[in-house]
């Protein structure tokens, strides 16, 4: 295992164009984290062979979490007035994570199977992460291909109970999906919300991800010949995640769209097509 990264566990190993495959932190925790829907699964149940997967929210978190340091976080002193949310240095600002292993926060309804079978339990899950940047074209169907990065993680699953961490996860599973959306909604949460939110965390035993950049790959047999050269368009068509613009609800009274939110659109937008023009100029194996 690299000092760096996750272990080559056979059941994370890539075994075709192994040279695509990597175990770094840095590259799964960013498709984790970048990924808005992660497909969860896991065992079924009793009698039934076909595993579940459920689509869910979710992102990385501190390998060993540190509830004195979130506990003097929240007990920070908030200068703003009464119903008002705070802005600035009066925000309680999630921290960075460090650098090396972390684990995996997964919410959604309490009362929903991944929820109750992992009550009490270590259940063994599977995550996966992917997005696509590009359609690749080439001179056969058999070399047609795709510019994509995946993430592969397995872990043990089991239901978070304390109050502390449970929080800390909402908040970053909130600000994740689109920052400082925590701090600018009603918070804290109430204890209806907290009794039927559940929140999962999964510790990662293994992982790996697979990245295809660049252009198409063809026979030489093919690019030798000038007909078919000619008659059949090669290339990338390159696509990304496009976030249009706000739409406010039928209840809505802020007449403008806050900032925090104009900004994550443009950001996001520019970044990922930036991502996808830039994957075809990389070279892929």
């Amino acid at each position: 295992m690299a000092s760096d990264g996750y272990p080559s566990h056979p059941r994370a190993t890539g075994n075709r164009l192994k040279a695509r495959t990597k175990y770094d932190y840095d590259t799964v925790h960013h498709l984790i984290d970048t990924t808005p829907i992660l497909h969860v699964s896991f065992p079924p149940n009793g009698d039934d062979p076909f595993p579940a997967t459920l689509p869910m929210l979710g992102c990385t978190g501190p390998d060993t979490f540190d509830a004195a340091s979130e506990q003097a976080r929240l007990s920070e002193p908030d200068h703003s007035a009464p119903g008002s949310f705070p802005t600035g240095d009066e925000k309680k600002t999630l921290p960075s994570l460090p650098d090396g292993p972390r684990c995996i926060y997964l919410h959604g309804h309490s009362a929903s199977r991944l929820f109750q079978v992992s009550k009490g339990n270590k259940l063994p899950v599977t995550i996966a992460a992917s997005s696509m940047q590009g359609i690749v074209l080439a001179l056969t169907p058999f070399h047609n291909s795709c510019n994509y990065s995946s993430a592969i993680v397995h872990g043990y699953a089991s239901l978070l109970d304390d109050e502390i961490e449970r929080n800390y996860a909402l908040t970053r599973i909130t600000d994740n999906l689109l920052p400082e959306r925590w701090d600018n909604s009603r918070v804290p949460p109430t204890k209806a919300e907290l009794t039927t939110t559940g929140v999962i965390k999964v510790e990662i035993e293994s992982a790996s991800a697979k990245v295809r950049v660049g252009g198409p790959g063809d026979d030489r047999a093919d690019l030798k010949n000038e007909e078919l050269v000619g008659r059949v368009w090669t290339g990338v068509v390159p696509c990304w995640t496009q976030y249009g613009t706000p739409v406010p609800s039928s209840y809505n009274k802020v007449p403008t769209v806050p900032g925090y939110i104009s900004s994550f659109v443009k950001e996001e937008n520019d970044t990922g097509k930036a991502v996808s023009v830039d994957a075809i100029q990389k070279s892929s194996k």
